[in-house]
């Protein structure tokens, strides 16, 4: 998927939770799930966080390659232990983070190449339904995540 659909869906995913869950959540929550959504691809030195950080995009790139390890479970772990480790009372941002990180996996198994979400196994995860990065129906889904937010948002207001 796209850098702006892995936002989108990072917020989407987050305003859920808050609708549903959470209520009331803190800007700061919103913060950490799109900073999650867009984390897994600093493995792609062309992708919005790998513009941001080129030299440690490269690094990962050439030893992980894209849609490896930082498309993992494994990945997901280490980065929520860190949070907690440099940041203990942070639960607002640990749990943004994890919502992000989660909703760019399943972004990315709904595409053809899938993920290697067991990583260090080799084994690729794709959704039963799936599209190509970029294509039309990436765009109707990304307009299905768009209009997801607003009646999210009025709900929020509305309580």
């Amino acid at each position: 998927m796209t850098g702006k659909t892995h936002i989108v869906g990072g917020l989407s995913a987050c305003l859920f939770v808050d609708t549903v869950i959470v209520s009331q959540a803190s800007p700061l929550f919103y913060f950490a799930g799109v900073a999650g959504a867009l984390l897994p691809d600093i493995c792609h030195r062309k992708s919005k966080m790998g513009r941001k950080v080129p030299l440690l995009s490269t690094i990962i790139s050439l030893v992980f390659g894209h849609r490896t390890f930082t498309h993992s479970i494994l990945f997901i772990g280490i980065i929520l232990l860190l949070v907690h480790l440099l940041l203990p009372n942070a639960m607002m941002i640990r749990d943004g983070l994890f919502i992000g990180l989660i909703s760019h996996l399943l972004l990315d198994a709904a595409t053809a190449r899938g993920i290697q979400m067991f990583y260090p196994l080799k084994l690729k995860v794709r959704l039963p339904l799936y599209t190509k990065t970029g294509s039309v129906i990436e765009h109707v889904f990304f307009f299905f995540l768009c209009l997801s937010m607003v009646y999210m948002l009025i709900e929020l207001a509305n309580n």
